[in-house]
């Protein structure tokens, strides 16, 4: 099984190779969340993701005719784009399969890095069962995304680094996909601090790491936020590893990622994709599990499309009040609309959107429905706002 002594080595090839990224404790998720909060960036590594140690370590290792012949990986982004940017500065050829629904930004960093990427598939089972066939036909060396020992001894340098910088953490928090991380995290910090606690997180929707270590038979989803952790099938070295060395495993939903994402992004300017928001979304949903103690959390990655961001930046301010839709009935006369407008503007709101309804309401005809999305101060603001039109006689009602 994998030993210290293994990252440690990892650590020597990967020095001047990837970021010893910042590791620094946030005041104000500390305040919000009831424990002290490190925060590990590994969002700022080159490729945006802590995977490029990993496929670092695995592809320095290669021999001489495992580099002339390439490799082959499957991903559905991180990983992929770790290989190939090491590959491309190693020159060994590489070919990346990822699924169809791979988000465009990372496959386009991916062919940035001098990879020739194959789209195959609707999940990362399929694309992998492609890349195994791949391997095969062309003779490439097949770079597993967790399940290999080199690669989970590169991952396990996130921890080295981590106590190094604050040896005070008690507790580490670690998003799982199919186990890479956290089992070479685990392995790295239970030698170094054998009372650490160490809490494993996945996404409600994938939970094939819980289901495999608990024994429980929870639903797996078709699609998450948190893409990068979306595997169906966990690894075999890696399950061994949690089983033995990780204390206790948490889920979370799409809503408590997402609104780990817009916090990170408000208070740490800090941008993270789904999978990197995980171990905060943890700390948000289960507070009681982490009170009082001293909490490392990886912001696993950063590549996140742009388009799904801005849905989860609007539906943030949606859940905080701070964009809200309401609706005001109306006499269908002359001045009306302007007069709620200007109450509006007076009570300190910016108007979004109007949608003027008059033949979808239920109300009379002489009536009309004015539906306003409004930019507010938050769920008070909103009240606010609702009063005053009530008090100048309009029948005003949050949607």
């Amino acid at each position: 099984m994998l030993e210290k002594r293994d990252i440690d080595a990892a650590a020597v090839r990967l020095s001047g190779q990837v970021l010893d990224t910042p590791c620094v404790e946030s005041r104000t998720l500390s305040q919000i969340t009831g424990c002290q909060v490190f925060l590990k960036f590994e969002n700022l590594q080159y490729t945006a993701s802590f995977k490029e140690r990993g496929a670092c370590n695995k592809l320095t290792q290669l021999t001489a005719d495992e580099r002339s012949r390439g490799v082959v990986a499957m991903s559905a982004g991180n990983h992929a784009q770790g290989v190939a940017y090491h590959a491309q500065g190693l020159g060994i050829r590489a070919v990346i399969v990822m699924p169809r629904f791979t988000p465009g930004v990372k496959v386009e960093r991916t062919r940035g890095f001098g990879a020739e990427v194959v789209l195959h598939g609707d999940s990362l089972e399929e694309a992998r069962a492609h890349a195994y066939a791949l391997a095969e036909q062309q003779g490439l060396v097949f770079v597993h995304p967790y399940d290999d020992e080199a690669i989970i001894a590169g991952q396990g340098t996130v921890a080295l680094e981590m106590l190094q910088a604050q040896p005070q953490i008690d507790t580490l928090v670690i998003a799982i996909g199919g186990g890479g991380l956290i089992a070479g995290m685990a392995t790295a910090a239970r030698a170094i601090r054998p009372d650490i606690r160490i809490v494993g997180v996945q996404t409600e929707r994938f939970p094939a790491m819980v289901n495999a270590i608990k024994g429980s038979h929870l639903p797996q989803g078709t699609s998450t936020i948190a893409e990068g952790i979306a595997v169906g099938t966990p690894g075999v070295i890696t399950q061994a590893i949690i089983r033995d060395k990780v204390d206790d495993l948490l889920l979370v939903d799409e809503g408590d990622i997402e609104q780990a994402i817009v916090m990170l992004l408000e208070i740490e300017k800090t941008l993270v994709e789904g999978a990197g928001a995980a171990s905060l979304a943890a700390l948000l949903k289960h507070p009681a599990s982490f009170a009082g103690r001293n909490v490392g959390l990886v912001l696993c990655g950063g590549n996140i499309d742009p388009m799904l961001l801005a849905s989860i930046i609007e539906r943030g301010m949606v859940r905080a009040g701070r964009l809200a839709r309401i609706q005001v009935s109306a006499r269908d006369v002359p001045g009306n609309l302007a007069r709620i407008t200007a109450i509006v503007a007076e009570a300190g709101a910016n108007i979004d959107e109007v949608h003027h309804q008059r033949a979808f309401t239920l109300l009379a005809a002489q009536n009309v429905a004015v539906e306003l999305v409004l930019q507010t101060r938050g769920r008070a603001h909103v009240q606010q706002v609702i009063d005053a039109l009530r008090s100048a006689g309009f029948d005003a009602q949050l949607l």
